[in-house]
Formats: C-alpha cells, sequence, structure tokens
C-alpha cells in the first residue's frame, strides 16, 4: 500500500514538471510569434524595439513569477496533505498498537488467572492428598497401636485350628461350662480376660485361645478396650451352656402333659406354673 502511495506521488510530480515546462514554451512561443508578426523595426527605431523587448521580458519574468508562486503554493498544499496523511497514519497505526497491546495484556492477564488457578487446585489437591495420607498413616498407627496377640493368632491359625483348640488332659465341656459360668457372674459387665486366665491358672496364649474358641461357639463375645495403656479384651456372656446338671430337678422330665407343650401352644413353658416355681427355687438356692 506504502509503495503505490509512493508511485503516485512521483507521477503526480512528473506531470507537474511537464505541466510547467508545457506553459513555458507556450509563452515563449506566443511572445515569438507576437514578434514575428509585428511590423519590423526600422533602424531608426532601435530604441523602440529595445523597449518592446524589455516589455515582453518584463512580462515574461511577471508570468514566471506567477508560475513559481502557483508552484509553490501547490507544493506548501502538498506538503501540509502529506503531512496531514502521516499524523494520520501515525494516529491509526498508534490506535491499532494500543489495542494490540491492550487484547495482549488482557490475554496475558487471563493467562495468569489460568495459572493461579490451576496452581491453586494443584494446591488443594496436594494438600487433600496429604492429609489423606496423615489420616491412613495416623489410621495405620492407631490400628498397629490397638494390635493384640489375639489379632496375631486369628490371622495365624485357620477356623479349624480356632474352634477344635483342646487343653491337655482337659475334658474341653466341662473347661467351657466353667469359664461361661465364670463369665455370666459378671453379668452384663464382663471381666477382663487377663484376670479370668488368672484364676483358671491358664497362659496367655492358652486363655487367648479358649476365648476365641468360645467366640466361635457364640458362648461369648469379646470386646476391645484399652487398660492400663494396653490394649485387651473383655469378655461378655453370650449364652450359657446347657449341661446335664442344670437340668436335674426340672419339672418338664416328671411332667404328664409334656408331649402336649410347645412354645406357642396352650400348654407352654411360658405359662408354666411349675417351672416358674422350679425356676424361683434355683435362684434361691444360688
Amino acid at each position: 500500500m506504502g509503495n503505490d502511495k509512493n508511485v503516485g506521488v512521483k507521477k503526480e510530480k512528473g506531470i507537474r514538471k511537464l505541466t510547467d515546462r508545457i506553459s513555458f514554451w507556450k509563452a515563449k512561443s506566443q511572445a515569438d510569434e507576437e514578434e514575428r508578426h509585428s511590423p519590423k523595426p526600422k533602424p531608426k527605431l532601435k530604441k523602440i524595439k529595445a523597449k518592446t523587448k524589455q516589455a515582453k521580458n518584463k512580462k515574461f519574468q511577471v508570468i514566471e513569477a506567477q508560475r513559481k508562486a502557483n508552484e509553490a503554493k501547490k507544493k506548501e498544499a502538498r506538503i501540509k496533505v502529506e503531512a496531514q496523511r502521516k499524523a494520520n497514519e501515525a494516529k491509526i497505526e498508534a490506535q491499532r498498537k494500543a489495542k494490540k497491546a491492550k487484547i495482549e495484556a488482557q490475554r496475558k492477564a487471563k493467562e495468569a488467572k489460568k495459572k493461579e488457578a490451576r496452581i491453586k487446585v494443584e494446591a488443594q489437591k496436594k494438600a487433600k492428598e496429604e492429609a489423606k495420607k496423615k489420616e491412613e498413616e495416623a489410621k495405620k498407627k492407631e490400628e498397629e497401636a490397638k494390635r493384640t496377640y489375639e489379632d496375631e493368632l486369628e490371622e495365624q491359625l485357620s477356623e479349624e485350628e480356632i474352634t477344635g483348640f483342646q487343653l491337655e488332659k482337659t475334658d474341653m465341656d466341662k473347661m467351657c461350662n466353667r469359664v461361661c459360668e465364670m463369665i455370666a457372674g459378671y453379668e452384663t459387665n464382663g471381666t477382663l480376660q487377663s484376670e479370668l486366665w488368672k484364676k483358671l491358672k491358664l497362659s496367655s496364649r492358652d486363655g487367648s485361645r479358649l476365648a476365641l474358641k468360645l467366640e466361635r461357639m457364640g458362648m461369648i463375645t469379646r470386646e476391645k478396650i484399652l487398660e492400663k495403656e494396653r490394649w485387651t479384651y473383655k469378655l461378655i456372656i453370650k449364652k450359657i451352656p446347657v449341661s446335664t446338671k442344670s437340668i436335674e430337678g426340672a419339672p418338664c422330665l416328671t411332667c404328664p402333659v409334656q408331649s402336649k407343650c410347645s412354645i406357642d401352644g396352650e400348654i407352654s413353658p411360658k405359662t408354666c406354673q411349675w417351672i416358674e416355681d422350679w425356676v424361683m427355687i434355683e435362684l434361691k438356692n444360688k
């Protein structure tokens, strides 16, 4: 676009130069023509001829001066137009650069905002992961601190080894009944297994295996508690085993309508007066 404008200006200058030369030669030709058609001066009229020539020269000088003045005015006008054009172009260029700089600044600000948001999200994610990691580590440490000898036994022994536990030279049915009766004496409060093993003169290993066996049989429940800064178990009775001795003297053995007795029937142990009396006598004897 700039090259096209320069070519146009040069072309315009060439045209003006050519026009000026044509004007000059036209004026000169006109003067020569006038001189040719005018009567030839006589030798005695040299003075008049000189004056005429002087007048022609003066006229030519006036025309030339006017031409130069016009040329100067045109040149000044062209300079003003060119200056105005350059000023407009400079203004447009400045506006374009300012707009470009503004767009670039907005883009950079937007990019910086996105980067800041990404950094914030990453920081939150990292903090969350760190918190989760710390929580897991704390939980792991807590679980390790709570870990007892019984937990290790449960991992080491199979179900058959737990339920089939047998003390050497011991009737396990009687031992289980005895342990359950002792635990039942504490009712719902239960008792610490360490105290029970001392009374029964059992080692911690044998006592722990016996407790696991009774729990699997559904006779007791084990509750993990912190006792004197150590984790241990409290044993609570769940179901007292029925023994032959416990049903001696029960009225059901001699009841004439025992065959008709059922939990939901008309004759039921729930409403049997004989059973109620027998239970009361047993409780008084205890």
